[in-house]
């Protein structure tokens, strides 16, 4: 799942590309994407593209016709992906076909643009048209900004939780921006147990995980933008010490990272920097041990 740090470098990529140019054309393959009809698709032919923002996971292309400014606005989910073409098809896309294509965007007048692509069979991917983000209520429900939260407030929301530690850092009306992948990352750097209780946390800890979350992120974004957005999911691999490491040796101690499961998903630890050597075990198969 795209993250805040990919949403960024998508945002920066794509104002390189597109700002000042016009959308020449919007097909939409995929009816169940967009979820709002008024604004619709056709309304941003013609519109010039303005700007881009990253609003938590989410990323908006802002634009403008006749002074009236409407934004696409985007949440990727946990398959989707925003593919940049430098020549797209100039056929239509049909739609209900087997392409991942949900939704196809043509810019400037060379034949440039991107697809909104979504893998399997799961289809979470969302497309928003509006003339302000907040309309949206998973936006406006978002909680501060990961990279924006001060450290005082930063402690408030963990002084007031009773939620495990992996938990409200994923949960985007908590603190928005930081899913699966980097919350293993951030608990790993800040060394905490994953399903340590978020008010227990002693003012130590709880700076310690304000710093790692920032140290991860900050990390990520540098790494991420810039590059092509094709390349962005193979940067995001790289980059992880035990995400998706399930069996490797954790890089700071050595010991195998390990792995807890859920229906569907999965997490990664170690248990020597988080949990005192203790392993948590697999959800599918007993109660986890704190």
């Amino acid at each position: 799942m795209p993250e805040l740090p990919e949403i960024a470098a998508i945002a920066q990529y794509v104002a390189e590309k597109a700002v000042g140019t016009q959308i020449r054309r919007v097909d939409v393959a995929a009816l169940s994407v967009l979820k709002t009809f008024a604004p619709g698709p056709h309304d941003l032919v013609g519109a010039t593209v303005t700007g881009t923002d990253r609003i938590g996971k989410y990323f908006v292309l802002w634009t403008e016709k006749n002074g009236d400014r409407v934004a696409l606005v985007t949440h990727l989910s946990r398959a989707g992906w925003l593919r940049w073409s430098d020549k797209l098809s100039p056929t239509p896309l049909k739609p209900g076909g087997k392409s991942p294509i949900a939704l196809r965007v043509h810019v400037g007048p060379e034949g440039e643009g991107f697809d909104l692509t979504e893998a399997g069979t799961q289809k979470r991917l969302a497309v928003w048209i509006v003339r302000d983000p907040s309309e949206i209520e998973m936006v406006a429900t978002l909680g501060p900004d990961a990279l924006a939260v001060s450290r005082e407030d930063f402690g408030a929301i963990l002084a007031g939780s009773r939620a495990q530690l992996k938990t409200l850092l994923r949960d985007q009306r908590t603190i928005a921006g930081i899913g699966n992948a980097y919350s293993d990352e951030i608990l790993h750097t800040a060394k905490l147990s994953p399903f340590a209780i978020a008010k227990s946390l002693d003012e130590a800890q709880v700076d310690a995980l304000y710093a790692a979350m920032h140290a991860e992120l900050d990390d990520a974004v540098a790494r991420s933008v810039g590059q092509h957005v094709a390349t962005l999911k193979a940067e995001k691999r790289s980059g992880m010490k035990v995400h998706g490491r399930t069996g490797s040796p954790c890089p700071v101690c050595g010991d195998t990272v390990r792995e807890v499961s859920y229906a569907d998903r999965n997490f990664q630890y170690c248990a020597t920097c988080q949990t005192g050597g203790k392993i948590l075990a697999d959800r599918r198969m007993s109660k986890l041990l704190k």
